[in-house]
């Protein structure tokens, strides 16, 4: 390992492959990070800068696996990008218990499993930075986006007890919240499992609005240059709302009163009043 390498920040991004993580990525080297993007599945195509890392969130050796493997290549990890999610549509009552567990196993546990793994090693460096992707829905819950929306204010509930708990070892906790992305992340979304007739027009009402929203959204670029302002930030604050659309949504939902602010979001997802 050369000095420059020994100098150079060490990222770790989950769910490098698209979208998001993708961008991130790309962003973080362009930054000046020796960057590592995992993957569950091999990707077709590999830009090129990034060491490619397999990790499956929801198996607890390959994460070990593959913190090990950066340690081993480069003795330190300055930061970490907990990206990789699993959407889910579909009323609350609509997905199994075993459904709900998958979506909670990627988004919350996958998070705790790559923050567990990472932590010594920062700890010992007495620097870090661990940004947890959420979601404006960490903050407000949308109809038919129940457990997604769950399975995001656990995460900024842990991220926010974490940073707390890290802030002495010299490591910040920090969460980042889109709003629709231009990603295929609506369009690989879990379906839920056990559709009743009763939600079919509301559901696909939500859909519509979802596909729509999703079509004119930002590109992931502009969620990637959050995530590197987040990282890099010599004070950083606990939340960095990504876009136009999610800062205008979390300011409304801080200042406009509880029930205009629902009468709104049910007009926006086409539900009666």
């Amino acid at each position: 390992m050369t000095t420059d390498q020994k100098q150079q920040p060490v990222a770790i991004v989950t769910g490098a492959t698209a979208g998001i993580g993708a961008a991130t990525a790309h962003a973080l080297h362009a930054a000046g990070y020796r960057v590592f993007g995992t993957y569950r599945r091999p990707p077709k195509t590999r830009l090129p800068g990034i060491d490619y890392v397999a990790c499956d969130v929801t198996d607890d050796l390959t994460v070990e696996a593959a913190v090990r493997e950066v340690l081993a290549k480069t003795g330190r990890i300055d930061l970490l990008v907990n990206n990789a999610g699993l959407g889910l549509i579909g009323a609350a009552e609509e997905s199994s218990l075993e459904q709900a567990r998958s979506v909670f196993d990627v988004n919350l546990f996958g998070v705790i499993r790559m923050t567990n793994a990472v932590l010594p090693a920062m700890r010992q460096q007495r620097s870090g930075r661990i940004v947890n992707i959420s979601s404006v829905m960490g903050l407000i819950p949308a109809p038919f986006m129940a457990l997604y929306s769950s399975s995001k204010h656990a995460v900024e509930g842990y991220s926010q007890s974490l940073d707390h708990e890290l802030r002495v070892s010299g490591i910040r906790v920090v969460l980042v919240e889109p709003s629709y992305t231009r990603t295929t992340f609506e369009s690989k979304a879990l379906m839920a499992d056990q559709k009743s007739e009763h939600y079919a027009l509301a559901r696909a009402n939500a859909e519509a609005v979802m596909n729509a929203e999703t079509a004119k959204a930002d590109p992931p670029e502009v969620v990637a240059e959050t995530i590197v302002a987040a990282a890099t930030v010599a004070k950083p604050q606990l939340r960095y709302a990504a876009g136009r659309d999610a800062a205008t949504v979390s300011l409304l939902r801080r200042f406009v009163p509880a029930s205009a602010f629902d009468r709104s979001l049910r007009k926006r997802m086409r539900m009666p009043a």
